[in-house]
């Protein structure tokens, strides 16, 4: 499976943003699929990330903010952003693992720029 994302850009503090991330595959059976984010300087963190049935787990920085959700007949996970902060800009890659869990896959990552 390979990954691509989608819907980044440039917005004021305060707005909203849906990210987007298409698989070329089936993503029914991939129990984990996640957000992750770096921004400059920073390591790689999790934002939020979801099960196969839809459970999610959230950064502390993004609870209340942030929703992830699936589409698994569509090969689909989005991360809607809303009251975006200007410490939420940093590249932002879904992830998830294939191959029975051997294979650790990233998408390409899109830009979120959050000004003040």
């Amino acid at each position: 499976v390979q990954l691509q994302a989608s819907g980044g850009g440039l917005v004021q503090a305060g707005g909203s943003l849906r990210l987007s991330c298409s698989a070329s595959g089936s993503i029914a059976n991939n129990n984990y699929m996640g957000w992750y984010r770096q921004a400059p300087g920073k390591q790689r963190e999790l934002v939020a990330s979801i099960s196969l049935v839809g459970t999610t787990i959230y950064a502390n920085s993004v609870k209340g903010r942030f929703a992830m959700s699936r589409d698994n007949a569509k090969n689909t996970v989005s991360l809607q952003m809303n009251s975006l902060k200007p410490e939420d800009t940093a590249v932002y890659f879904c992830h998830t693992w294939a191959n029975g869990g051997t294979s650790s896959v990233w998408g390409q990552g899109t830009q979120v720029t959050v000004s003040s």
